[in-house]
């Protein structure tokens, strides 16, 4: 099993490509990466031989369980892939190494006690000093352009939004979550993750710019579950401007639960409602169903747990500087509803739909199969509106002004 392994995973209407570095002779360790959605050498969690030539390795990636169960047959594995209680056939062939090329971009860095981390900076063209707003991507194993491993292609929307933002004067970073991308290193076994170090890392992220002299005012652009986590930092941080998009007005549990009613026969369905109902409480649950292992297994909850304790619209409604609340009208994973509990907890906040825009920021059918289509195609452009949408609330809010770049 020792060496470097190329193959793919048979998604429908698309092969994803897959890595394989496998070292060792009895204890083998190994890393996997699926270049198309960013993921470089990231670590297995195990690798385990049985007898007749079978193999099974799994990856933990935050709240994702991932396995690979296949029957090696010389030079060549075949077997299924797993992953959110969905199964596609993948295949891999022994072959030599390739050397993997280094990242281009301009990258900020800042030091924590579980490893650096990185930030991509885009900046307007011109002479600064200039806003900069910092894009917090959302829930899962995200990557710094928005893109998740939980999908087989990318769609790039923060990296698009940032690119936007950069022609009209303004500067952005964005990061990777831990464990992913440029961040893989820095990530943090989920069992001791809680929600507050994503929230460490967003203020430590300020802390640098604040420091920095080409940077003048310092925004936040929390997407989905980065807008919990910007509304949390803006409350404890001297920043100018806050931007929700996609972000829940309820507390995750209660909005998780609706994702999944859509999705879950009754029983297990009253096993979710049992499970969350006790991490509302700091408490977990031990056993747990196979179909619900992917998303409340005994590992995760106390990172659940961590993140159930916060009340969005309790803290919005803290907050004194000027607010974009921003949401699709197609968005399929958090309703539209959220945004409006959000933009009623303050009154002086700002919301702004955006016609038939989808939680990808993609313009997209109501259709939920049409509308997940959108999920892989980073050739697609932001949903009509969205940049200008946003780039108007900051000249009214003078966040910017007319002597900006791309006025």
């Amino acid at each position: 099993m020792t060496g470097f392994w190329q193959g793919k995973i048979e998604i429908p209407n698309q092969s994803l490509a897959i890595e394989l570095d496998i070292k060792g002779v009895k204890d083998l360790t190994g890393t996997i990466s699926i270049p198309v959605q960013g993921l470089v050498n990231y670590p297995l969690s195990t690798i385990e031989l049985t007898e007749g030539q079978h193999i099974v390795f799994t990856m933990n990636m935050q709240n994702q369980l991932i396995s690979f169960a296949g029957e090696i047959k010389g030079d060549a594995i075949s077997g299924t892939f797993t992953q959110n209680g969905q199964s596609f056939p993948f295949q891999l062939t022994k072959n030599d190494k390739k050397v993997v090329k280094q990242e281009e971009g301009n990258f900020l860095e800042v030091k924590t006690d579980t490893g650096t981390l990185f930030a991509e900076l885009e900046s307007p063209e011109g002479d600064g000093p200039f806003p900069i707003m910092i894009i917090i991507p959302g829930s899962g194993p995200t990557d710094r352009n928005g893109n998740s491993i939980g999908f087989s292609g990318k769609n790039d929307s923060l990296k698009r939004l940032a690119e936007n933002l950069a022609k009209k004067g303004i500067a952005s970073i964005r990061y990777d979550k831990r464990g992913v991308g440029k961040n893989q290193q820095a990530v943090i076994n989920e069992s001791k993750l809680r929600f507050e170090e994503f929230v460490h890392d967003a203020s430590l992220w300020i802390d640098k710019l604040q420091s920095d002299k080409r940077f003048s005012k310092i925004g936040i652009i929390g997407h989905s579950q980065g807008s919990l986590i910007g509304m949390i930092v803006a409350a404890e941080q001297n920043i100018d401007v806050f931007v929700s998009i996609a972000g829940a007005g309820r507390t995750i549990d209660k909005v998780m639960y609706d994702q999944l009613s859509e999705q879950l026969t009754d029983a297990a369905l009253e096993e979710v409602q049992r499970i969350l109902s006790k991490l509302r409480k700091g408490e977990t649950v031990n056993q747990v169903r196979d179909e619900l292992q992917a998303i409340l297994r005994p590992s995760i909850q106390p990172f659940l747990s961590s993140w159930i304790q916060y009340e969005p619209t309790q803290i919005i409604k803290t907050l004194t500087i000027p607010i974009l609340i921003v949401h699709g009208e197609h968005d399929i994973q958090v309703s539209v509803s959220e945004a409006d509990a959000l933009a009623e907890a303050n009154l002086d906040a700002t919301k702004f739909i955006v016609g038939r825009m989808n939680h990808v920021l993609k313009e997209a059918p109501a259709d939920r199969d049409q509308n997940i289509q959108t999920y892989t195609n980073p050739d697609l452009p932001l949903a009509p509106g969205l940049t200008e949408g946003i780039i108007d609330f900051l000249r009214q809010v003078e966040f910017i002004n007319d002597s900006t770049n791309g006025k």
